[in-house]
């Protein structure tokens, strides 16, 4: 009889715990938290919008080229009004030979001619801000493209006024000290050129030469652009590679090997602080907008350097410490994500401001590198991500197609690839005569192209994004992930997306919140606490494709707890204790007591 009634009582708790996991809805929660924003001093508009980018090549091409384009991202204005997102980054649009798909300038007040006009990017901006949506502008300022008139007169003659705009090595002081390229076949970054007898430097490609920033004349004509695009009205930079702007140019020797921890000898040198003052100080100072740096430095103490407000240089950092985890196709260890999550987010709780992301275009797909791409648990691990970046302090940066769940499309062929670093790097092997097989079953995993191939729309032809022929392959999972299908399924990733943007707008603490992570050595579920004022926001991931059942920390009281974000429907708990579905991710709004 005691042992009933004792079974009764357990199943009465259980019940009434689950009847309290209730829904709220998005507009329920921002209603309860809205006064609470009032609290906060210092808010920025920068730490609370949403970032989402777009690689205006494969988002939607107007006129049927193949090739996406600025009137393509101007029909899809509603498209990214209805994501609930602030702001849109945009990878590079200026005038380009496209060596590196626009990464290589040669002309930085122009516009690429396939993707239209100077009148085109102006309507671009306008329909933004009228949709309330800011615009935040890639900018290459390591290097120039060879084709920029800087460069042509540079190579012309050693006596050429652009002649120091870039880094020579004269041929008559023999060979130049090495320096590792990341995209050259050969990986050296200093190609000979007869004209002048001398080489230059390029980090990168050798159709893109470093610019010499120790150059003030170089420096101020880098400011007069950017001061160009800031009175167009754009809201903000980011900062494409600057990290490595600034070079010893005494050439020191490098020790064997360094090329393996490029950013120790290449990143923050030695006047890039100087540089980043004085361009604060002569364009960034004058406007309100968000400038990123792209890079952190090798170290925590590096990143405070850059974005620390005292500082006076740039205000967030965009590092790549999480990327580096999850490079390996036989997958990643979850406590090292865990860990390195929470050392960055301890290091900033205080001071200065992160990004947070899991993808962008030099990337695999986020799904398809953290998640599980395969039919069964894609949608499931998709959603599971965007709740990660969507609940973690910092302003979340999220990649065109990931809230769809579009997944890598693991090209067979060299053939296939348009990315400059994989085609170099298979010459690379194939002239050494190593493994090409095993390089291409790799890249299926880790290309850059992987996130590259074109928006999937609709199931129509090419996905919706052209009428013409895709400048490279569209992943042929469109037909059942795209956006026409997604707007009307309300279990979509698309609409889980919304709903996540929604309930994160509307949360001091989950922009603002302190974090706190519970049982960090767990192998498969990440478990942590955003608290701002009487907030307070429980996340629980289970990253795995099994169901775990998962003991809640007993400093958490889960009273009264609400479910106010699940992949899944339901979330059965029996007293410290949740039965998680195979990638299930569930967002609680705790009592305001706890």
């Amino acid at each position: 009889m005691l042992k009933q009634l004792s079974l009764q009582r357990i199943l009465c708790k259980t019940l009434l715990l689950i009847i309290c996991f209730t829904f709220l809805q998005p507009s329920v929660y921002a209603q309860t938290n809205s006064s609470a924003f009032e609290t906060i001093k210092n808010r920025t508009w920068w730490k609370e919008g949403i970032v989402y980018q777009i690689y205006p090549r494969s988002f939607k091409d107007s006129n049927g080229d193949g090739i996406g384009d600025l009137k393509g991202i101007i029909s899809k204005l509603d498209y990214l009004k209805s994501l609930g997102i602030d702001v849109v980054w945009l990878n590079p649009i200026y005038a380009s030979p496209n060596d590196d798909n626009g990464y290589d300038i040669s002309g930085y007040k122009n516009i690429m001619k396939e993707f239209g006009t100077m009148e085109d990017f102006d309507l671009l901006l306008k329909g933004l801000h009228q949709r309330n949506i800011k615009l935040v502008m890639d900018m290459v300022l390591n290097h120039s493209s060879d084709e920029h008139q800087w460069f042509k007169e540079s190579k012309s003659s050693r006596t050429n006024p652009y002649r120091n705009y870039y880094h020579w090595w004269p041929a008559e002081n023999g060979t130049p000290t090495p320096r590792y390229s990341f995209f050259d076949i050969n990986n050296n970054a200093w190609k000979y050129d007869a004209t002048t007898n001398a080489y230059y430097l390029h980090y990168f490609s050798q159709k893109q030469p470093d610019l010499n920033w120790e150059n003030s004349k170089l420096r101020s004509e880098v400011y007069d652009m950017m001061k160009f695009w800031l009175d167009k009205g754009i809201d903000g930079i980011r900062m494409d590679a600057f990290q490595y702007a600034s070079k010893d140019v005494s050439w020191p020797k490098y020790p064997e090997g360094y090329e393996k921890n490029i950013i120790k000898y290449y990143g923050m040198g030695p006047n890039l602080h100087k540089y980043l003052k004085e361009m604060n100080k002569a364009v960034i100072s004058k406007y309100n907008v968000m400038t990123v740096a792209e890079g952190a430095g090798s170290t925590l103490a590096d990143a405070h350097t850059l974005v620390d407000e005292d500082r006076k240089e740039l205000n967030m950092a965009y590092h790549f410490e999480i990327m580096d985890i999850g490079n390996d196709p036989k997958g990643y260890n979850l406590v090292d994500l865990k860990k390195t999550f929470t050392k960055w987010d301890s290091s900033f709780a205080k001071q200065g401001w992160l990004a947070i992301f899991l993808a962008n275009h030099d990337v695999p797909r986020m799904v398809s590198k953290y998640g599980d791409d395969s039919d069964e648990y894609r949608t499931a691990s998709s959603k599971l991500l965007t709740t990660l970046i969507m609940t973690m302090r910092g302003t979340p940066f999220y990649y065109n197609g990931d809230e769809l769940g579009m997944a890598n499309i693991k090209f067979e062929k060299i053939e296939d690839y348009k990315d400059l670093a994989t085609i170099n790097a298979y010459k690379h092997l194939l002239a050494k005569g190593e493994d090409t097989k095993a390089f291409l079953e790799k890249q299926k995993f880790i290309s850059r192209d992987n996130t590259r191939t074109p928006f999937q729309w609709d199931a129509t032809t090419n996905a919706g994004f052209t009428n013409g022929t895709p400048w490279i392959k569209i992943n042929p999972n469109y037909k059942s992930v795209n956006v026409q299908i997604e707007e009307k399924d309300p279990n979509s990733e698309l609409n889980y997306f919304k709903k996540i943007v929604a309930i994160r707008k509307s949360s001091p603490a989950l922009i603002y919140g302190t974090y706190k992570i519970f049982d960090v050595e767990n192998p498969h579920v990440y478990c942590y606490t955003r608290s701002q004022g009487k907030e307070k926001v429980l996340v629980i991931l289970n990253f795995s494709s099994k169901g775990i059942s998962y003991s809640i920390d007993n400093n958490i009281n889960i009273k009264h707890a609400q479910v106010v974000a699940s992949n899944y429907k339901g979330a059965a708990i029996l007293e410290q204790r949740i039965n998680l579905k195979p990638w299930q991710s569930v967002v609680f709004k705790l009592n305001e007591t706890n």
